[in-house]
């Protein structure tokens, strides 16, 4: 209910803003290119709203459909399709593994096909390594939909899957999506032809178990869902009920009778997925769209592939309409034709863009009127369409997507595409394109020249900053502070591109999950149990109570019990941390000892814990803010190998006249005691017979002095000793943090009194 009021409350202020602009804000007396400029910039305000209308209309009544229970024995034969053009092996291994662990209720039903377009012997090596079958063709006619076509002949199941060389699905992919399938079958039983509703394809989201560029260079991969979220997760679905789903290209389950009735996959685009989608529908098949991510991939890694994959999306939506006549088919509907422009329109976004950029400019630097209004009527028009449009798309889209964030994207983007999209608009079509690189990158990329155009338009945003500033102090009238909100919004956007395309380093070569599994670990032939906190495909990172030693060098077996499976991989310790009450090991896979495949569905049989929704919307200025520290103040590591433990406990120093000594902490290879100045050798006793053998090393900061222990391997190989030695650090670790944290607390309770006191007590010469 709350949905549908804020729909109608901004529809209703859109209409009346729209009212206003098309009579009451044209200059027409400033000018013929004034007049020509404000009708284009209203032409895109008006094409805007009616997308954001169509958009608003899908949404306000979406709903998932939920997974029909049917019988298992009616679940048919599928073939499943993946795609390879240059992709390396090993990428491709972890997709044929994915599918291969798939479910089903009969196995020997999944027929999977590596569908190769380049013919390469080590693709056909793996396919007969993974024990799936294996396609190539004589030549690469029709690029991908091609080599579909070839693998649509080649096989016979009435169902096939479509995955990208990079999709690695969940085992429940064909679980949660076949059980459709089925129940359309069975409740076209005893029907005639007309009455049938055959579904023609079910396209489940596209999802990516990395961050995205904008959520990695703009440090927001825990604030921000990943760009295409919004699409593939909630627009995909409400274009279900006008059967308008749009054909993604993986991920993707079609019926076999579909695409023959089509003539199979389409051949003439560039985005054969969009045209064949469209075709299926144009057949009469009904198109469902699912929101439950159930196949994860890898996003572009870097700013010239990403550039390259949304140029060939944004020509082939706009060449594919083109050639279909989508606007003038009489198979299909009003409502179809609607989105279908609205996915086209979509692709206009940088013309939009570069209006949006360039008009404020031509008023504020080259004095242009583009609309005539005063500061009154914004208020009374602009700011409730404004603020309502925000709020709608913020209640529409579940808080996936705002219009600050789409202004982010489209900012980033336009100047890249904006003449290829200008191009293909003029029939000036794209005939060869490149397969987008899926590779993971590490360190830092440069790409300063793309900076350029936003360098650009930043000097002539702040140069017409600086002159609307200017005018409304010399007229004291408040008339330009329109242009000059719209200058600063339009400003913020280029500074975030500019933050966009300098990057980040990349520390890590692959991906950390956060999982919770009970793990093993035998060290020194003795078994100790722990809990994983996050893995990886090359480590994994485990938590213990406490702090274990281990050696940097030994090869230490780890066993992780997961659903039912144990999986045992041979690791090498990286580093330790401390975290609250344990310590954390970070260890690095040497050996996956015949568990690698067990391994992969352990990392990738899961919805990436990636956010799902705007986590913490901040201003713009918190954005900026956010970014220029992280860029200033890079991470730093510790790599201890050693954990460092807590202590502050008074030991006793054995020898002639026993003395006290306070033992600050430890890590297994030295201690730090509180003395200014110790002798060269020490024997402490902690407790019992667990004595301290330690040698002067070097002096610390402050009167602390450095000891190593000699006699630490002795005490370890003493299992009894050493287990009780392990309860004492605990439980004296907890004492020491409990003091120092309530030393803290008072530290802090005395600064503030402090400040209240000089706050209260004037002082002329400080306040002067």
């Amino acid at each position: 209910m709350k949905i549908k009021i804020c729909f109608w409350i901004n529809t209703f202020f859109s209409v009346l803003y729209l009212v206003w602009r098309i009579f009451f804000t044209i200059p027409f007396r400033a000018g013929a290119l004034s007049v020509v400029c404000g009708v284009i910039l209203l032409v895109f305000e008006v094409l805007g709203m009616v997308e954001a209308l169509i958009h608003f209309m899908n949404m306000h009544t979406s709903h998932d459909y939920k997974v029909p229970d049917v019988p298992k024995d009616r679940f048919p034969h599928i073939d499943v399709y993946i795609s390879t053009y240059s992709e390396e092996p090993e990428l491709l291994y972890k997709t044929i593994n994915g599918c291969k662990n798939m479910d089903y209720p009969d196995k020997s039903k999944v027929h999977i096909y590596l569908c190769d377009d380049n013919r390469r012997p080590e693709m056909e090596e793996l396919a007969k390594k993974m024990g799936v079958n294996y396609l190539k063709r004589a030549n690469n006619i029709g690029a991908k939909a091609g080599n579909l076509n070839h693998a649509l002949a080649n096989s016979t199941s009435p169902y096939v899957v479509t995955f990208d060389a990079d999709m690695i699905p969940q085992k429940r992919f064909l679980m949660q999506l076949v059980p459709y399938l089925v129940d359309a079958e069975m409740k076209n039983e005893g029907k005639s032809e007309e009455d049938k509703v055959k579904i023609g394809f079910i396209q489940s989201p596209q999802n990516f178990y990395n961050p995205d560029l904008f959520q990695f260079n703009l440090f927001s991969e825990n604030r921000i869902p990943n760009e295409q979220d919004y699409f593939y997760k909630d627009i995909q679905a409400a274009r279900t009920k006008s059967n308008s789903v749009i054909y993604g290209g993986s991920n993707t389950i079609i019926a076999r009778e579909a695409l023959e009735s089509i003539g199979g996959f389409y051949t003439e685009a560039i985005t054969e997925d969009f045209a064949t989608g469209i075709l299926i529908q144009r057949a009469g098949f009904v198109c469902l769209g699912t929101s439950d991510p159930l196949a994860s991939g890898l996003s572009p890694t870097d700013i010239p592939n990403l550039i390259q994959q949304r140029i060939r999306w944004g020509r082939g939506v706009i060449a594919t309409g083109r050639k279909m006549h989508i606007y003038t088919a009489k198979d299909l509907s009003l409502s179809q034709k609607m989105n279908y422009w609205a996915s086209i329109w979509y692709w206009y976004s940088p013309v939009k863009r570069l209006v949006y950029m360039i008009s404020p400019i031509l008023y504020a630097v080259f004095g242009f009127t583009i609309f005539k209004c005063t500061l009154p009527q914004v208020l009374a028009f602009w700011l409730p369409m404004y603020l309502t449009s925000n709020l709608a798309l913020s209640q529409l889209s579940g808080n996936v997507r705002s219009n600050k964030w789409t202004g982010i994207y489209e900012t980033i983007m336009f100047p890249y595409m904006l003449l290829p999209i200008v191009l293909e608009t003029f029939g000036i079509t794209l005939k060869k394109f490149k397969v987008t690189a899926k590779s993971q990158l590490s360190g830092k990329q440069h790409y300063e020249l793309y900076m350029i155009p936003f360098l650009l338009l930043i000097a002539l945003s702040l140069f017409g900053i600086f002159r609307c500033v200017a005018v409304i102090f010399d007229s004291s009238s408040f008339g330009p502070g329109v242009v000059l909100f719209w200058m600063i919004m339009n400003l913020y956007y280029m500074v975030m591109a500019v933050l966009f395309i300098d990057g980040r380093v990349a520390y890590r070569r692959t991906e950390r999950i956060p999982l919770e599994v009970p793990c093993t670990f035998t060290v020194d032939g003795e078994e100790i149990q722990g809990t994983t906190v996050d893995i990886s495909e090359e480590g994994l990172s485990v938590q213990f109570d406490k702090p274990y030693y281990i050696n940097e060098e030994a090869m230490v077996p780890v066993s992780l019990n997961w659903e039912n499976c144990d999986t045992n991989v041979l690791t090498k310790l990286v580093y330790v941390k401390r975290h609250k009450n344990t310590w954390r090991y970070a260890m690095e896979i040497i050996d996956y000892k015949d568990s690698y495949n067990d391994w992969l569905n352990l990392v990738f049989n899961r919805i990436p814990p990636l956010p799902s929704e705007i986590i913490k919307d901040s201003g713009s200025y918190d954005d900026i803010l956010l970014n220029t520290k992280k860029r200033l103040d890079p991470p730093t590591f510790q790599k201890r190998i050693y954990p460092r433990v807590l202590l502050n406990y008074d030991a006793t120093v054995l020898g002639e006249g026993e003395s006290k000594v306070r033992v600050k902490n430890f890590n297994y290879a030295c201690v730090n005691l509180a003395i200014s100045k110790g002798p060269k050798k020490m024997m402490i006793k902690l407790f019992d017979d667990v004595i301290f053998d330690c040698t002067f090393q070097f002096k610390s900061r402050g009167e602390n002095c450095i000891y190593t222990i000699n006699n630490m391997q002795e005490i370890i190989k003493d299992k009894e000793k050493y287990h009780k030695f392990l309860d004492f650090v605990v439980e004296n670790n907890a004492i020491a943090r409990g003091e120092a944290k309530a030393e803290q607390i008072e530290k802090n309770r005395m600064i503030k009194e402090y400040e209240k006191k000089r706050l209260i007590v004037f002082d002329e010469m400080n306040y002067v």
